[in-house]
């Protein structure tokens, strides 16, 4: 089925394309979610006469996400969680989780925003990307600990594994061994 985006969507085109989907990808998300459009010569025409006000629309919803990124960046969230011994959860941490933790911190974000590569199922720092706007994405630290203890010492250790050893600043002292020439001059 041919549709044609009136947003960017990620891995299939910008706004305007007219692209080829499956039928159920179409009637399931794209034309319910206003997406997109059948395309037809009438839909085409309504795109092009339109098209200026969904541009300005669209950069003024992408300049909104970049503040709200700007602000974000460098974003940490705690999330506390029972695990085993080794280290691994009774259960998972879900895009739904970091959102509310998100949500927690001051931002307004929703679940399906939530991008996570692959589930997490045990303790640790995660950088988790959150897209913001088809335009805009920005990554979010998670950690996941037993304890808020537990989480200061994991942070505390990680940013002394980060930081560069201190230089000093005292002259090098000459560690050689006299060699046998220089003994036997003397």
């Amino acid at each position: 089925m041919e549709v044609i985006l009136l947003e960017r969507i990620e891995k299939l085109g910008q706004m305007g394309d007219v692209v080829n989907v499956k039928p159920g990808f179409a009637r399931n998300y794209l034309l319910p979610e206003k997406k997109a459009l059948r395309a037809s010569k009438d839909n085409l025409a309504f795109f092009e006469k339109q098209r200026a006000q969904l541009e300005a629309v669209n950069l003024k919803r992408r300049d909104e996400a970049q503040a709200v990124a700007d602000k974000m960046s460098g974003l940490s969230v705690l999330m506390v969680r029972q695990a085993g011994e080794t280290g691994q959860l009774y259960g998972s941490v879900s895009g739904k989780d970091v959102a509310d933790a998100v949500k927690a911190a001051g931002y307004t974000i929703e679940r399906r925003q939530v991008n996570l590569d692959q589930p997490i199922k045990t303790l640790g720092a995660y950088a988790v990307r959150l897209s913001l706007h088809p335009e805009v994405a920005v990554t979010v630290t998670v950690n996941v600990a037993r304890s808020q203890e537990e989480a200061e010492r994991a942070a505390a250790a990680a940013a002394a594994a980060a930081a560069p050893p201190a230089e000093e600043t005292e002259e090098p002292v000459d560690t050689e061994e006299p060699s046998a020439e220089a003994e036997s001059a003397e």
